[in-house]
């Protein structure tokens, strides 16, 4: 013991103390020092590489943009000035941590996604900070990519979107009925996103999970989290710091994270138990009666690939957030800004209501059925345009492992991320005539002069698996609205003629600051009895 305790006390002299801190600090400054060098010498290679593209200015050689991205009305008019500048592409730098390229013309976005899946990765800059809500669906990359759109593609298939339709209009009828029972106690201009959000939330379980939730009768717990993690990732790429789990995970803000992203995982994680209960006791008593029609779930819990391996549960987890987030909200935002759209253009209005009016001339009931869609030819026109002037998400972000050439004899190296502007793409004044204006007619059916690349609402070759479900939803919902009530632009009851009219939200989706507000007018409901106006 004696000799144990003599020799404690020489190590913890303070001398060998002082040694032992000397050797430790040094060791940290000379990790630190090469890691900087590294940084550096890093930065300088990415900024020669990069010279081929043309650079809006920067107040620091080293900090570049960092703090220029603005997820605000001012930071979308920014967009527009660069668009303007440099017509299809610039280099951007954020500190000397992150080099981007950004497209926004057809001729420069078709090469980046058209770009085979095994060289084409997801980057850190937007996905990591998704990771933890939305797993590996919308970040994997390659042959992992590919497995997983082979196994979810049936869920998608056009004879399980036909019985979507009816779930469709039974969730806007419900969101329909609310809006008259409060345009009947006075209140005729409604918030937008709040309503249309908890109707495609109810639609999106009934379709994908077959669960009656009633959402839109009751608060719900899950669409509040779901704004909450939207608005902190945003938060969360705004600051540099934080792009590090280990900080980030102990800040006020990475705890709030935590706590909402429990509720939406809690959520989702009932629905898919709920619905394994259902399929075992469906397998008990299928011999007694028919089996009704797989849903999303059913296929993700019950498909296997060629070689006989379904999806584990880890995966099933991440593949339901993501369809439960993509399912409802971006198709909500979609709905919000084309009833906006046709709101301020009463004429286009009117002449949706009477292609809607005409194809349900001398029917018993106001459902629309799937084979209505393929006749709403103008309302699907005014649909377009409303995703072409308002896109629900406003860029994609690829990397790539290895070098890409875009025209005019510019590469983008390998390593560096592309950020695939679908705004700045929609509003290029080189690219649309009028790029602001709301004008339908630019996607008239006839109308084929347009590039395949010059309208990305669903990010392209690699697009959104659910683009035919999003689109159907749609169809129904505009038609079934613009048959029940005209729509006027309103003004948020707080703030009256102070709101200064709408200014655009490019969060994870797009929404407006202070609400999409509309004024409402019942419509009288046609009938066999009652005669079309023609």
């Amino acid at each position: 013991m004696s000799l144990l305790v003599g020799v404690l006390s020489l190590v913890l002299s303070w001398d060998r103390l002082g040694q032992v801190l000397y050797a430790v600090c040094a060791g940290l400054a000379v990790v630190v020092a090469v890691w900087t060098v590294r940084l550096l010498v890093r930065h300088a290679w990415y900024t020669h590489r990069l010279s081929c593209f043309s650079k809006p200015p920067v107040d620091s050689w080293l900090k570049g943009h960092l703090g220029k991205m603005k997820s605000t009305e001012e930071g979308l008019l920014e967009v527009d000035e660069l668009v303007k500048t440099f017509k299809h592409s610039c280099s951007w730098f954020i500190g000397p941590f992150y080099h981007l390229v950004r497209v926004f013309h057809p001729d420069y976005v078709k090469p980046l996604l058209m770009a085979h899946a095994n060289i084409t990765v997801k980057d850190e800059l937007i996905y990591d900070h998704l990771r933890p809500w939305l797993g590996d669906l919308l970040i994997s990359n390659g042959e992992v990519w590919s497995r997983k759109r082979r196994l979810l593609t049936p869920a998608f298939h056009f004879d399980i979107l036909k019985n979507y339709v009816n779930m469709f209009n039974t969730s806007t009828n419900t969101m329909h009925d609310k809006w008259r029972r409060l345009v009947a106690d006075g209140t005729t201009t409604i918030e937008m996103f709040d309503h249309v959000t908890l109707m495609t939330l109810d639609s999106l379980l009934k379709c994908a999970f077959s669960y009656n939730s009633n959402c839109q009768e009751s608060t719900s717990e899950y669409v509040s989290a779901i704004v909450q993690l939207s608005d902190l990732i945003i938060d969360r790429r705004q600051n540099l710091l934080h792009h590090w789990d280990w900080i980030y995970w102990k800040t006020k803000q990475g705890k709030q994270f935590k706590e909402a992203l429990s509720v939406v995982h809690r959520f989702t994680r009932d629905v898919v138990q709920r619905r394994r209960a259902l399929i075992s006791q469906q397998r008990e008593t299928e011999t007694k009666a028919p089996r009704r029609k797989k849903d999303f779930v059913d296929i993700i819990l019950l498909s296997k690939d060629e070689d006989g391996h379904g999806l584990t549960d880890e995966e099933i987890q991440a593949e339901a957030n993501t369809f439960m987030f993509a399912g409802h909200d971006t198709t909500a935002s979609a709905i919000c800004w084309t009833l906006y759209n046709l709101a301020r253009h009463p004429d286009y209005q009117e002449k949706c209501r009477q292609e809607v009016t005409d194809l349900m001339e001398g029917r018993d009931g106001q459902n629309i059925d799937w084979d209505d869609l393929a006749n709403l030819t103008f309302t699907t026109m005014c649909i377009r345009e409303s995703l072409r002037l308002h896109s629900p998400v406003q860029a994609v972000t690829r990397k790539y492992t290895q070098d890409v050439a875009l025209p005019g004899n510019r590469t983008v190296p390998q390593g560096t991320i592309c950020l695939v502007s679908i705004y700045g793409t929609h509003h290029n004044p080189t690219v649309w005539t009028n790029p602001y204006d709301f004008e339908p007619q630019r996607f008239d059916p006839t109308n084929t002069d347009r590039s395949s690349h010059a309208f990305i609402p669903f990010s392209g070759p690699r697009n959104c698996i659910g683009q035919k479900f999003a689109l159907a939803e749609l169809r129904v919902v505009v038609a079934l609205t613009l048959l029940r009530f005209r729509l006027a632009p309103g003004e948020n009851p707080e703030l009256g003629s102070r709101s200064g009219g709408i200014r655009r939200l490019p969060q994870l989706v797009l929404r407006a600051e202070g609400g999409l507000w509309l004024q409402l007018e019942p419509l009288p409901t046609p009938t066999m009895d009652t005669p079309q106006a023609k």
